[in-house]
């Protein structure tokens, strides 16, 4: 009697499976045939813009994903929701070594399913990410894909119309750090003005910003705009590529105020409250996650007298100088990956290790640094020895002018809230994450 009842019950527990497996079966099928396209019906257009489309599904349909179940989703990921978009266009790609999809490039995934890309956009640092800050990027053939390589960065810092005029769409997807100074949002937005002024849409696929937690710094004034320097934000200003997109689109900062075609392909599972490590160095000098939080308060020195380690193996982790006092930590720069003329080439500098403040998130741009290399150096003509460059970085004079006359870092901190509030209300407009 109990074997009758055992078979009776793994009867049952056969039937429950192979319906399980009939319901898979069928859920691929849909998700293969049909959900892709229904994706592509819903498109919120933000705050009532005509500029912009936000690319998600449609409510309901994505609990027929594997997203249900997912933590962090990259824009990149969701192929989903962009590969229709692609399919039957010449495509261009703006990326780098950071365009990665898992452990595959964004333009090997592509062309393996069939999408005509027809040329990549390189940045500063160039497409495998192995050029020297400042360094000539060259066009030429990528040799894996035998892709045409054209250089952004340079003499040809925005698309030519010539560059566009075989292709029908833009793909952009690059990993940035959330700073004013890092130059992949100025190749963003020649980018963007490009596609607007010769009527071709583009992509942007979003990314965590791993400063993306708070918004700190000078904003830029209207006399420093630069390529480090193109828009009226602070140093450091709080959002994911996407939404800088939106915002450089519906500001009208694009010249003559026109507006291009732009749809951004969200993260999923992503809030600006996140830590998220970077996987790839986004260019040689940020190597690691200490590198990348340091970045914005240590980038100012580069135009002092202080190294800030560049020619070591931790570059923005350290800064130093030879004419520090005499200390228990030091580092001696050298010629290497990333930094080919360093400064302070093989010589002793004197300094701090910076990595240990890392372990607490840091909330602010650290000031006391640059007061107390400023103190240690004694000569302020010894210091910021390149005054216009330092302004560039800084967005304004002002800020070179407050460490010469002595502020305190409260004092210039305190000079910088009204434009920061003021950056608040427009960049509320635009956030697609808590």
């Amino acid at each position: 009697m109990k074997y009758s009842n055992f078979n009776g019950y793994t009867n049952k527990v056969l039937k429950y499976a192979k319906l399980l497996c009939l319901k898979s079966i069928l859920l691929i099928l849909v998700y293969s045939c049909g959900i892709k396209k229904k994706y592509f019906e819903n498109t919120d257009k933000k705050n009532g813009s005509e500029n912009h489309v936000i690319i998600s599904p449609k409510e309901g349909d994505e609990l027929q994903t594997e997203e249900k179940y997912a933590q962090l989703k990259l824009g990149c990921e969701r192929l989903y929701l962009y590969l229709d978009s692609l399919r039957g266009k010449r495509v261009a790609i703006v990326g780098n070594q950071t365009s990665m999809i898992g452990k595959t490039h964004l333009v090997d995934t592509l062309l393996s399913l069939g999408i005509d890309i027809k040329k990549v956009f390189a940045p500063e640092h160039g497409f495998r990410g192995d050029a020297d800050a400042g360094e000539k990027v060259y066009s030429g053939i990528d040799m894996r894909t035998g892709i045409p390589l054209v250089s952004l960065y340079g003499n040809n810092k925005k698309p030519k119309p010539s560059q566009l005029a075989d292709v029908d769409i833009v793909l952009y997807d690059i990993q940035d750090v959330g700073v004013r100074f890092y130059t992949y949002i100025s190749t963003l937005h020649y980018v963007m003005e490009s596609c607007a002024e010769n009527d071709k849409p583009i992509i942007v696929l979003d990314r965590p910003n791993p400063n993306g937690h708070y918004v700190d710094g000078p904003v830029r004034d209207s006399a420093h705009r630069s390529f480090v320097g193109m828009h009226p934000v602070p140093i450091v200003y709080g959002m994911t590529i996407g939404e800088y997109a939106l915002m450089i689109n519906d500001e009208c900062w694009l010249a003559d105020s026109v507006h291009c075609k732009l749809n951004v392909v969200p993260c999923k599972n992503y809030s600006h409250k996140m830590r998220h490590s970077v996987p790839i160095p986004p260019s040689p000098n940020l190597r690691s996650d200490a590198s990348i939080a340091l970045y914005p308060s240590l980038c100012l020195f580069e135009a002092t007298t202080v190294s800030i380690g560049r020619g070591t193996e931790r570059p923005f982790e350290y800064f130093g100088h030879p004419k520090f006092p005499e200390q228990s930590f030091s580092f001696t720069p050298i010629s290497s990956f990333g930094a080919k003329s360093p400064l302070w080439e093989n010589k002793l500098c004197y300094g701090f290790d910076l990595n240990p403040t890392t372990k607490k998130r840091s909330y602010d741009l650290n000031l006391n640094w640059l007061l107390e290399a400023k103190n240690l150096l004694g000569d302020s003509s010894q210091f910021i020895d390149q005054p216009a460059f330092f302004d560039r970085l800084a967005g304004t004079a002002e800020l070179r002018k407050q460490i010469n006359e002595g502020w305190s870092a409260k004092e210039i901190r305190a000079s910088w809230k009204p434009a920061i509030q003021e950056f608040r209300k427009i960049r509320s407009k635009y956030l697609l994450y808590d």
